[in-house]
């Protein structure tokens, strides 16, 4: 069962799509799915992640929903703050309304670094994390989608057009904000034990050196994917990723 709907909260309104095996009105397990930048809560991986988590645990539910200026989502320009307060109502959503037990949550690249950023500046509400490729410098990754013209607009203080499938405004205002909020300088030990990082030795967007030393100082699970891309392409990586994952978020015997 696939259901889309609306989270309109706080002047937001976060476009989210529901997966389940069936349509019942609560879960008591709910896994919440992040995209990475450019992409959307309709991507193939999340699809068919979430029918292998609900085919195996038949009770779980999972969530996706597109960050800000991402998929159907109406904002225009690229804010931090607000990718925090989308997450926010997101687990209220799965807590108030689904009623939710336990939130696990599955996070690739871009939302992979919101996802640590959330946990270490927010408060961490997941009983359970994988993040796939993450984006552990952002600040670099993002300023990688800027030219050196539309940087000069930026230092000058104007806004610029990047993107990929869809164009969004960024300004300097976000890069400062990425600067800040530069997820090396926190600790994860906290919840390191219930941390799990996977990353493609063939990833040529984000290097997966940046992943090890990053699990490494946290002392978290790293699971180097030998021949995977960035966006894992290769069918047979994706469902590896995937099984690790979703054995990684198995109840508790």
């Amino acid at each position: 069962m696939e259901k889309h709907f609306d989270i309109n909260a706080d002047g937001y309104s976060v476009r989210c799509k529901l997966f389940a095996h069936s349509d019942a009105r609560t879960y008591a397990r709910i896994v919440i799915c992040t995209h990475g930048y450019g992409g959307s809560k309709d991507r193939a991986n999340i699809q068919k992640f979430a029918e292998k988590e609900t085919a195996k645990y038949k009770t779980d539910a999972v969530i996706a929903f597109d960050w800000p200026c991402h998929g159907q989502d109406a904002r225009k320009k690229l804010v931090l703050s607000e990718c925090m307060e989308y997450l926010t109502l997101v687990v209220k959503h799965a807590k108030d309304v689904l009623q939710a037990q336990d939130i696990f949550i599955y996070s690739v690249s871009f939302g992979g670094y919101l996802t640590l950023k959330y946990i270490a500046e927010v408060g961490n509400p997941f009983k359970k994390i994988a993040l796939r490729c993450p984006g552990i410098r952002m600040y670099d990754l993002m300023r990688a989608n800027v030219s050196e013209d539309d940087w000069k607009k930026i230092e000058k203080g104007k806004d610029v057009l990047i993107g990929m499938e869809r164009k969004m405004k960024v300004d300097r205002q976000l890069f400062d904000d990425l600067a800040a909020s530069d997820v090396r300088k926190y600790e994860y030990f906290d919840c390191a034990d219930d941390m799990m990082i996977l990353h493609g030795t063939a990833d040529t967007t984000v290097p997966i050196e940046d992943s090890q030393t990053f699990a490494e100082n946290n002392v978290i699970t790293f699971v180097p994917v030998e021949g995977a891309d960035h966006p894992f392409r290769d069918p047979k990586l994706m469902d590896f990723a995937i099984h690790e994952i979703i054995e990684f978020f198995a109840p508790e015997a």
